[in-house]
């Protein structure tokens, strides 16, 4: 952590000096000193400390300065730097506008020149300064800020990727007290909404994920011409393939097109998952992972997203939306399920606004105090209303079943039950979302009697199954009638599938229609939907990547 700050000001250079190296002698351990000879510049330079996160604890500034007054240079540094302490250096003839600025101004001292010896005359009073400063100061958040509004879609989807990705943030209400502050030491405005500022205090106005991305270091430069493995999706089952790839002395290349964890990592806590009794978040899961499969030398790219694969002899050619292609020996695909979108009138206009798909934990803070609607009846939606009811007034579980006991385990209904703001809408569904600039209202239909009645509601969040991520994959693999990559055996039943396979063994058993290139977790056919399944098929398909490496 940085230490605080003491910032001197003089425009005649001996003296500035003369204060400079008094400072330094005495508070060096404790306290940064920077020093300048010029006003204009030491604002500016405020400035870029605000964003960097720095914090300054006591100014000093010569009164009479060609670029302006100390007084006036004071005031405008506490409005960037409102808690630091204020001393003025002042001739006997200013002392009348010192004993002004400390009525007026919040001016904490004034200090005679010269100030001989420091030891009587200097250090006892800034001692007396700082001591009061320490009593309230409290370090500064050292990270990367999000500025914006509550329920803005392209905040939102700014915070969700950061958090994803487990890059510390901090969120600002551009509406609040700091956010205001930062929008105008910074001169902005509201059309360049949302803005991040940067650890080293860059200001983006408005900018794209892969613009962040960039800025953070998740898409480094590759650095191998030809992998042994890619592996295009970073759930579950990627992760455990990853980990397995590197640790066994493959060269491994992981690309996400979001952030690390997919579903499973979104989830507010995973129960069932073997070896964690207390249970685990999703996030926490995926922060593990990570880490093991950086320390094994796995390369990670994110966000990037696979457009198609190409074949070119024994080789395969990753072709990336951004033009780059990436040479590799093997394929393994587990890009997972994309949660299912709900067609219904107002939720497309409110999606990051209130309305929002799988747990959202970023925004379960700005959920506290109002009543949050949970649509569907899975594990999914059973975690994200026991977690949302920590911060909720009331937590409504939409379903058009009975009850929940047909798609959701025991042990969450039993949980649900025992949550007093936890209320269950059966044989209902939603018709309508509505508001202003976020979700205000739904319309819940009774699919019994067809009443519909209009509620307040402050969010949403939808659970309604999920569809596999295979869009991209083309004709290149067979899939089945959903959509889910077929591997192994189940692809004998297509009447087409002898045409395609040209080996004279058959496919290993995650292995899809194009030798080389395998499937496993959530987008495979036939797979199990549960997070030790998919680490299971991720570490499998490894195994199978070393004997058809060991064929070609």
């Amino acid at each position: 952590m940085s230490l605080p700050i003491i910032f001197a000001i003089d425009d005649d250079r001996q003296v500035l000096n003369a204060i400079t190296q008094d400072l330094k002698t005495y508070y060096r351990k404790e306290y940064r000193i920077l020093s300048t000879v010029s006003a204009n510049e030491a604002l500016q330079s405020l400035v870029e400390l605000k964003n960097k996160n720095e914090t300054v604890a006591l100014f000093i500034s010569d009164q009479r300065m060609p670029e302006m007054e100390g007084v006036d240079f004071l005031e405008k540094a506490m409005e960037i730097f409102p808690a630091a302490k204020c001393v003025l250096l002042t001739a006997y003839s200013d002392t009348t506008a010192a004993i002004k600025a400390i009525n007026e101004l919040r001016l904490n001292y004034y200090l005679m020149k010269p100030w001989d010896p420091p030891e009587e005359k200097l250090y006892p009073v800034l001692n007396d300064l700082l001591d009061d400063w320490q009593s309230d100061y409290r370090p500064e958040f050292r990270g990367i800020k999000v500025i914006g509004y509550p329920f803005s879609s392209k905040a939102y989807q700014i915070k969700e990727f950061l958090a994803s990705n487990l890059v510390p943030y901090h969120a600002i209400d551009a509406n609040g007290e700091e956010g205001k502050q930062l929008m105008q030491i910074n001169k902005l405005e509201t059309a360049m909404l949302p803005v991040v500022i940067f650890e080293n205090g860059e200001v983006v106005k408005s900018p794209g994920i892969i613009e962040i991305a960039d800025k953070i270091g998740l898409n480094p430069t590759l650095k191998n011409e030809i992998y042994d493995v890619i592996i295009i999706g970073a759930g579950p089952a990627g992760l455990a393939a990853s980990v397995y790839g590197a640790s066994e002395g493959l060269k491994t290349l992981l690309i996400e097109r979001h952030a690390p964890g997919g579903q499973a990592g979104t989830s507010s806590r995973i129960e069932n998952y073997l070896g964690f009794p207390s249970g685990l978040s999703g996030a926490e899961l995926t922060r593990r992972a990570i880490t093991q499969a950086t320390r094994f030398g796995t390369e990670f790219l994110s966000p990037q997203s696979v457009k198609e694969i190409k074949l070119k002899a024994d080789y395969k050619i990753v072709c990336l939306e951004n033009g780059t292609e990436i040479n590799t020996r093997a394929v393994v695909i587990t890009t997972g399920v994309d949660y299912r979108k709900l067609e219904t009138n107002g939720i497309a206009q409110f999606t990051g606004a209130g309305i929002y798909y799988g747990a959202a934990t970023t925004e379960a803070g700005s959920c506290r105090d109002r009543l949050v609607y949970i649509l569907g009846g899975g594990n999914s939606a059973g975690q994200a209303a026991v977690y949302l009811s920590k911060f909720a007034k009331q937590v409504f579980i939409v379903i058009r079943r009975d009850d929940l006991s047909a798609t959701m385990s025991s042990y969450l209904i039993d949980q649900i039950k025992n949550i007093p703001n936890i209320v269950l809408l059966n044989h209902s569904e939603i018709v309508e979302a509505a508001g202003a600039e976020s979700l205000e209202r739904l319309k819940i239909q009774d699919v019994r009697t067809n009443e519909v009645k209009e509620v307040t509601a402050d969010a949403l969040y939808i659970f309604i199954g999920a569809k596999p991520y295979t869009d991209w994959l083309g004709d290149l693999i067979i899939k089945d009638e959903k959509g889910y990559v077929q591997t192994g055996r189940e692809m004998m039943s297509f009447d087409y599938f002898g045409k395609l396979w040209k080996l004279t063994r058959e496919p290993y058993v995650l292995e899809t229609s194009c030798p080389g290139i395998f499937a496993a977790g959530d987008v495979r056919s036939g797979a199990m939907s549960r997070v030790a399944s998919a680490v299971g098929e991720g570490s499998m398909s490894i195994s199978l990547v070393h004997k058809y490496l060991a064929e070609v």
